[in-house]
């Protein structure tokens, strides 16, 4: 005789097969997501800051370069020159000839869209670099005056917070540095502060979140065991 499993135990075995799946399968993307935004924000830092550098050989002290500058350069009539974005032309200089980039283009408010080819973004403007961990996270919002800006509430999930502030004496988590996560002048320096104020990586909150930038970074570019976001 040749003995086989009934209908009854396929079914049964493919249930529990089913139930182990739906158990597992969320824990092995968000650990999946952790390991993209980690791998990606390091590398980004990196590549970055490579870059600096090798501007410097050519183009002397980071601050000696100017500000990267905000919006467009105005016509003989005083209105922006949508065809000139300041950003654009700080970058395209110091940056873009450094950068393995897919290609690159203006945001509605002037800053620049760095397309890089494991399909983050980063948008560059001189008050912040908002790092998109995939450009298709990336959007615009149109304020009150009728302006479309970068949409940066995803912050801390999605959107992480830089900014280039070589010539900013008085912020010394900055000055006479390359690219780094985004720090008021009024950080105290200590971990625990980076969870509160208005800058601060917390659920609550009517405004972005750069601190979660350098928490993670303090913690390796690892997101530590105590981040408050779902990501």
């Amino acid at each position: 005789m040749k003995k086989g499993f009934t209908l009854s135990e396929v079914l049964i075995t493919l249930g529990i097969i089913g139930l182990v799946a739906a158990l597992t399968f969320p824990i092995l993307l968000k650990h999946h997501r952790k390991t993209v935004i980690e791998t990606r924000l390091a590398k980004f830092y990196t590549t970055m800051n490579q870059a600096v550098m090798r501007a410097e050989v050519d183009f002397g002290d980071k601050k000696e370069w100017g500000k990267i500058g905000d919006g467009f350069e105005t016509d003989e009539n005083g209105n922006p020159d949508k065809s000139k974005s300041i950003p654009l032309a700080w970058f395209n200089t110091y940056m873009r000839p450094y950068l393995n980039l897919l290609y690159v283009k203006t945001a509605s408010d002037g800053r620049v869209l760095a397309y890089f080819p494991d399909g983050s973004l980063a948008a560059i403007g001189e008050n912040a670099i908002l790092f998109y961990i995939d450009a298709s996270y990336y959007s615009e919002y149109e304020s009150s005056d009728g302006e479309k800006y970068p949409n940066e509430m995803d912050s801390g999930t999605k959107c992480f917070l830089f900014a280039f502030w070589p010539s900013r004496e008085n912020n010394k988590s900055h000055y006479n540095k390359g690219v780094e996560p985004y720090i008021s002048i009024y950080w105290d320096g200590t971990r625990e502060s980076l969870f509160t104020g208005d800058y601060g990586c917390k659920q609550e909150t009517n405004r972005t979140r750069p601190y979660c930038t350098k928490l993670i970074q303090m913690n390796g570019w690892k997101i530590p065991k105590d981040y408050p976001l779902k990501y």
